[in-house]
């Protein structure tokens, strides 16, 4: 994501003798966020962009060339998974398959096999061990703080057949029973609510502004504009305060992963 553009931030602040945390003390920002964009990780909203020009005297090169965000979702999203490895907080909503740090091997496997076009089961293998690397990030027992909201189509649609979606129901709740992470569905009952153009993943950081992901139909973008990224927590927060409870979410996925269970 944005390689040659971090390398050019790179040698206009080393040609200006500056190192990242002078930089980023001119720029208002955090030596390690000046540290991923030059890495290539990040990419400056607008308004770090100006400031970054102002402070090396470039002009308006960094805000003008700023590369396309919808290129850092190609492949599904390589820098977002790069992003899921850093973050602190990570709150999922899903719109039709539970999110791919959550997911089984078995369910990952029926969501990648429904690609298309049809992929090889090399392919297929290749992108099962980038999944499930995915979920490596809950092995720790506390960070990142997860949170996953559910819209019930997610808990209903049988994907993989029933006993794969009693697998994935279950580990869902074991992983919420634990306190791994907390789990809410949002019923069909609640009809219309914000989040139902796409799924959405919101992150936050120890030392970096927050960033969201969306994604839908051969979609992805990844915002880090304050105001964009204000908006969308707060469609989270709306969409959450009409979700079931914690309790009553267990409930529900563990009735209807024994449904799944009996029919399986």
């Amino acid at each position: 994501m944005g390689s040659m553009y971090g390398d050019w931030l790179k040698d206009r602040r080393e040609t200006a003798g500056l190192t990242q945390q002078q930089l980023a003390d001119m720029a208002i920002m955090t030596r390690s966020h000046i540290a991923h964009i030059e890495a290539g990780r990040r990419v400056p909203s607008k308004e770090d962009a100006r400031r970054l020009d102002t402070a090396l005297n470039t002009g308006n090169v960094l805000s003008s060339f700023l590369p396309r965000q919808e290129a850092a979702a190609a492949g599904y999203f390589e820098s977002v998974r790069v992003l899921e490895q850093q973050a602190v907080t990570i709150r999922e909503f899903a719109l039709s398959y539970v999110p791919g740090i959550l997911q089984t091997e078995s369910y990952a496997r029926a969501v990648l096999r429904s690609a298309f076009p049809p992929v090889s089961d090399e392919q297929c293998d290749r992108r099962l061990v980038t999944r499930l690397a995915r979920a490596k990030v809950l092995e720790d027992p506390v960070n990142p703080v997860v949170w996953a909201l559910l819209d019930e189509a997610v808990v209903r649609r049988p994907v993989g057949g029933p006993a794969v979606m009693a697998e994935q129901l279950s580990h869902l709740v074991g992983l919420a029973e634990s306190g791994r992470i907390r789990v809410h569905v949002v019923p069909f009952g609640v009809g219309l609510h914000p989040l139902l153009d796409s799924m959405l993943t919101l992150m936050w950081f120890e030392d970096q502004p927050p960033v969201a992901y969306s994604e839908g139909l051969r979609m992805g973008r990844l915002h880090d504009s304050p105001s964009v990224v204000r908006e969308l927590q707060h469609r989270y927060d709306l969409a959450l305060s009409d979700a079931l409870s914690l309790t009553d979410s267990i409930a529900l996925l563990g009735a209807v992963a024994k449904d799944h269970g009996d029919n399986g």
